[in-house]
């Protein structure tokens, strides 16, 4: 008989923590979960889920553009962003119930509460009761960065949270941070008519994602409207009854004064591992973050640690699917010891999207390999044009030698779904005439990512 309630006690219900008492309840783990707010954690309440109803409305009311054209006279005089508002909300709240539906169905014991370590083996919740299991997983995910200076006051300085409990909108609004979050918000917003201005301290929007792909991004933001204030530093804030102003300076040390009703700042994400007792147990941390090994396990043996509490991608499926590699190795699976950072997608959602995984044209520079790229537009797969969204380009980075597929960046229409055809050719070791030669549904948008393949040929041929 054991000597623990649990085989494992996972603290946490967001995409890393359900999703792993879930699988560990597949492969015959006894498993509680344990969550202070709404199964589902961040992501699904006040992140990805959320953000992407406000999204689809956004590009409703962008694309009334489309109804004009054919003569069709468009009245948003009644417009109630309060509408909009009970809409995203409905949709996490859905889909969180869905969670603890899935949860009970796979027999996973939910327990609602704070969870915090007393040992290696127990954990109290509430201050009171205390849980025990063979091995804990550690998933509580992460909060808004603050930075000094600029601290969350939740009426005039908004964290992304703030941003998604709004249910009026702001005349005007000023975005700190021009990261997927930052850029998401500036389209929604400029979307439902407030004038944005977005301020980023490096020389790239969207710094992560390739420079041809933002490149696309940028043009679309600019002929909507944005204001982008790229290499510029925010230096000190003041707030009145009525708004912000950020003074800011660029590289060659002008200053100036930007205004607004309010200001957006998300220049990132901190991990929730203040509280939860990890000193307690011994955890080893390093900057914040939980230190791991292979198969996510940190310096304690019974207890793992996943998503945004480790030094990775703070991305929801990153988180899953270190879950997934945590609970298989508990379960006495042998599966790979970590996630292949150059087979991990990335995905910003803002019109046109952009999808990507691997090396940019610059990482690939800057660490030395001999490369060399391909590229298609939009504009010559036959259905871009046929649906009004000819705007984007698909584009592969290939080992020169090899022609191996290092790193591939989709920005256009259904960008994010697109994607995953050549991030599965990477994951199968396809090379690009695999894709080139394979048929392609016509019209479709993924006769794009086919021609790109072909272009690495050398024989594309609606370029």
């Amino acid at each position: 008989m054991s000597d623990y309630t649990y085989d494992l006690v996972v603290i946490g219900a967001g995409p890393g923590g359900y999703v792993s008492a879930i699988r560990a309840a597949q492969l015959g783990l006894k498993t509680a979960i344990i969550e202070k707010e709404a199964p589902g954690g961040v992501c699904l309440n006040w992140g990805c889920i959320p953000s992407k109803a406000l999204i689809r409305q956004a590009e409703v009311i962008h694309d009334t553009s489309v109804l004009k054209a054919m003569g069709i006279s468009v009245d948003l005089s009644g417009f109630d962003y309060s509408k909009v508002h009970k809409k995203s909300r409905q949709a996490a709240t859905k889909l969180s119930k869905g969670v603890q539906f899935l949860l009970k169905k796979n027999n996973v014991a939910y327990i609602e509460g704070t969870g915090v370590f007393k040992s290696a083996h127990e954990v109290e919740v509430n201050g009171k009761d205390s849980i025990s299991g063979r091995n804990i997983l550690v998933a509580t995910g992460s909060r808004p960065r603050e930075i000094p200076g600029f601290e969350f006051d939740h009426e005039r300085v908004l964290s992304s949270r703030d941003m998604l409990s709004l249910t009026a909108l702001p005349k005007d609004l000023v975005i700190l941070g021009a990261g997927a979050i930052g850029m998401e918000f500036a389209y929604v917003m400029n979307a439902f008519g407030v004038s944005v201005t977005v301020v980023e301290m490096l020389d790239q929007i969207l710094p992560l994602e390739d420079a041809d792909a933002v490149a696309v991004i940028e043009k679309a933001f600019q002929r909507d409207g944005i204001r982008m204030m790229t290499g510029t530093r925010a230096t000190a804030l003041k707030k009145s009854d009525t708004g912000i102003s950020l003074t800011v300076e660029g590289k060659d040390g002008a200053t100036a004064e930007v205004a607004a009703e309010k200001l957006l700042v998300a220049v990132g994400r901190a991990p929730n591992t203040e509280g939860i007792g990890l000193e307690t147990v011994g955890v080893s941390t390093e900057r914040g973050f939980v230190v791991v090994g292979d198969y996510y396990r940190t310096s304690v043996e019974n207890i793992f640690a996943i998503g945004d509490v480790v030094a990775s991608p703070l991305l929801a499926h990153v988180a899953s699917k270190e879950g997934e590699i945590a609970v298989e190795a508990i379960a006495g699976h042998h599966p790979e010891p970590r996630i292949d950072p150059d087979l991990i997608p990335s995905a910003v959602y803002c019109e046109p999207q952009i999808g990507s995984f691997g090396l940019t044209e610059k990482r690939a520079k800057d660490a030395g390999v001999a490369y060399r790229t391909a590229s298609f537009p939009y504009r010559g797969a036959g259905k871009s044009v046929a649906i009004d969204q000819s705007e984007g380009m698909v584009k592969i980075i290939l080992d020169t030698a090899t022609s191996e597929i290092l790193g591939a960046h989709i920005v256009g229409a259904d960008a994010t779904e697109i994607i995953h055809e050549l991030l599965l050719a990477k994951k199968a070791e396809l090379l690009p005439e695999d894709i080139a030669t394979m048929i392609h549904a016509h019209p479709t948008l993924s006769e794009a990512v086919m021609e790109a393949a072909r272009a690495a040929e050398g024989w594309a041929i609606h370029a």
